[in-house]
């Protein structure tokens, strides 16, 4: 039993079927990817895997508990933390302010109120977001307003803002749209770095196959709505249904 597991998930908007008879299963520390051409579901599987969307039927559990009809906050407080396709920072404060805010609230939403306690936790929050900096090589940018980055930094930025608050599953939504080839490539360091030195399960939603396989240990892929097939990376590479699904290309003709 993975870490995540998705049972029968199917979701309609209106006669449309987003998502039919989903069933995925992440095993702890890896890093699953799930792709498909667009209008396969990826986006809105994500969205029920966050607790964003209630699917018509079938369950999400993390770690065997259901994500079902919890509140975002909530979701973060198991254990999920999610990176969005378009970076989610606070422009007009400066990085180490943006990395000071997910250092605000301890796992269980508690807050010391005397005055003691306080100047204890803002140091506290300082010397954390300190760390994550350096565990981000953002440490010269600590000073610099979060809109003058790249959008590679800002991706950087956002990323270590979700791993301060100590996830252990972390939820990719494509991280490298938009960006240029060596900021693609300094996200897939990032990423290997992440996942050696922290172990967490990451899944991840991305059109970039050279992002895919560069970190994936398993894919899945989607078309229509459903799963096409689930395998390592070398297995999905030439599969004649993941050929069919993106070029069209004839199964029976493989």
């Amino acid at each position: 039993m993975g870490i995540l597991e998705v049972k029968g998930v199917g979701k309609r908007f209106g006669g449309l079927q987003a998502l039919g008879d989903v069933n995925l299963s992440v095993a702890e520390r890896s890093v699953h990817a799930i792709i498909g051409p667009n209008g396969a579901g990826k986006s809105t599987l994500l969205n029920c895997l966050v607790g964003k969307l209630i699917p018509d039927t079938g369950s999400v559990l993390f770690d065997g508990q259901s994500v079902l009809g919890r509140s975002p906050h909530e979701i973060n407080q198991m254990g999920i933390s999610r990176v969005f396709q378009t970076p989610e920072i606070f422009g007009d404060l400066t990085v180490m302010e943006n990395m000071m805010i997910p250092c605000f609230a301890k796992r269980d939403g508690a807050f010391e109120m005397n005055a003691i306690a306080s100047v204890l936790s803002q140091r506290d929050i300082a010397a954390k977001a300190e760390e994550m900096l350096v565990e981000m090589n953002m440490a010269d940018k600590r000073d610099m307003h979060a809109s003058a980055m790249s959008r590679g930094d800002k991706r950087r930025l956002e990323i270590g803002m979700c791993l301060a608050q100590e996830p252990r599953l972390l939820l990719l939504d494509e991280p490298t749209a938009g960006m240029a080839r060596a900021d693609t490539n300094n996200t897939i360091d990032l990423l290997k770095q992440i996942q050696d030195e922290r172990h967490i399960t990451i899944a991840i939603i991305e059109h970039d196959m050279h992002v895919v396989f560069s970190l994936a240990e398993r894919i899945t892929v989607l078309a229509q709505g459903t799963p096409l097939v689930e395998d390592t990376p070398d297995n999905i590479k030439g599969h004649p249904k993941v050929r069919e699904a993106y070029l069209g290309e004839s199964t029976a003709a493989a």
